[in-house]
Parts: C-alpha cells; sequence; structure tokens
C-alpha cells in the first residue's frame, strides 16, 4: 500500500488532537466539577523502538482502549500516578476513602480514572470520527497501575507494526497537575486510509465539535 500523505492532510490529522483535547477539558469539567484544562504540546509519528525508550520502565498510570473499528488497534492514555490520584479524588471526595488494593488507588478512585479515561478517549476520538465522516467504536476502558512495560502486556503486548502515533499532553486542573501522553497504536493501513480520505477544505474546528460522549 501506498503510504504517503498529503502534507495538509497530515496537518488537518494533526489538529484534529488538538480539538479534541480542548473537548475532553469541557466534558472533564463538565462531570467532575474541577476546572480543567488540557494542553497539547507535541503530536508525533514515533518507531516503535522510540516509543518503548518514550514510554521507559517507571511505574505509571494506564488506561486503554482497543478500537474495534478502522483505525483499529489500541489507544493508551499515561498518567503520573500521584497527580492522577488527586485527580480521581477531586472527582470522588471523600467517598474515596476506603483500602489502597495497589498500593495507591482504592477501587472507587481507579473506577474514576476509568470514567476519566473513557472521557479523554471519547473526546479524541469522536472529533476523529466527526472529521472523517465514520464511526470509530471502541471497547471499555481498562485501568493498570504499574511498570510501563506491565501496562503494555496488559494491553495484548507490542502492535506489529513499524509506527505509532503519540500526542503529549497535560491536564491542569485546580488541585491536580497531571501530565499525559496519548499512544495510538492504530493498524497503519487503515490509518493513512482514513488520513487519505480527509478532504482538505475540512474545517477542523467545526466537524470536531463533539456529540454527546456522556
Amino acid at each position: 500500500m501506498d503510504y504517503e500523505v498529503d502534507v495538509r492532510k497530515l496537518e488537518l490529522f494533526n489538529e484534529m488532537a488538538k480539538e479534541g483535547a480542548t473537548t475532553v477539558s469541557a466534558h472533564l469539567n463538565e462531570l467532575s466539577g474541577l476546572h480543567t484544562e488540557i494542553e497539547v504540546s507535541k503530536i508525533n509519528f514515533l518507531d516503535m523502538a522510540d516509543v518503548r525508550t518514550h514510554l521507559g520502565d517507571r511505574e505509571q498510570v494506564g488506561i486503554f482502549v482497543e478500537l474495534t473499528e478502522p483505525p483499529y488497534g489500541y489507544v493508551l492514555f499515561m498518567l503520573e500516578p500521584t497527580g492522577s490520584k488527586r485527580l480521581a479524588q477531586g472527582m470522588v471526595g471523600d467517598m474515596g476513602s476506603g483500602d489502597d488494593d495497589d498500593g495507591l488507588f482504592t477501587d472507587l478512585e481507579r473506577s474514576a480514572m476509568q470514567e476519566i479515561g473513557n472521557i479523554m478517549t471519547s473526546g479524541f476520538i469522536d472529533g476523529w470520527a466527526n472529521v472523517l465522516d465514520t464511526t470509530i467504536d471502541m471497547s471499555t476502558p481498562s485501568f493498570i497501575f504499574g511498570p510501563a512495560s506491565d501496562i503494555v502486556d496488559e494491553m495484548g503486548g507490542w502492535p506489529d507494526e513499524e509506527i505509532a502515533f503519540v500526542v503529549d499532553s497535560h491536564i491542569v486542573a485546580s488541585d491536580a497537575d497531571v501530565e499525559v501522553t496519548v499512544y495510538t497504536f492504530p493498524q497503519l493501513a487503515d490509518l493513512v486510509q482514513l488520513i487519505q480520505n480527509i478532504d482538505v477544505e475540512t474545517d477542523v474546528g467545526t466537524d470536531t465539535a463533539a456529540s454527546d460522549v456522556l
């Protein structure tokens, strides 16, 4: 398959990710009452070997979903643990007290982080689907806390692809400051096909207007 992509369409795809971050922030505010902003600092296509280095082996919070329609593959959110706990506590309040089953998060806080993952994934993917004039169904989010390598193993192992689409972003809330990196592991041929189908006249700001993802 021809993997060449019009640079204008690739730029539109990048804009889609940034618009998706705005949608994520709006829905987090609505659900949790936290005043959040999400800043997208960098969007890259990385070789899988570089992704392994990027992930490292430190303990992180991982939330992932499987895409069950093109471009298939997985979307993985990696978050810094301490800030993630504060973010979860901001959602559950005093109800989140209890035993930390994994050494950091209570069951209720884990559920809160899964819901945050659902909102973040929907915010990004919903906007992509609108621009691409398609649907992209996905599985229920899974929450994992531990070394990055264990998170990838739980996701099903390293995808059999050469590159991944990586979005570096930053959640800023009133009582939490959380680094978020979004790793999208698509089926490369399907992703390129979707990007090639983008209309270069697309108004990303209009077409990524979110449907109701809650």
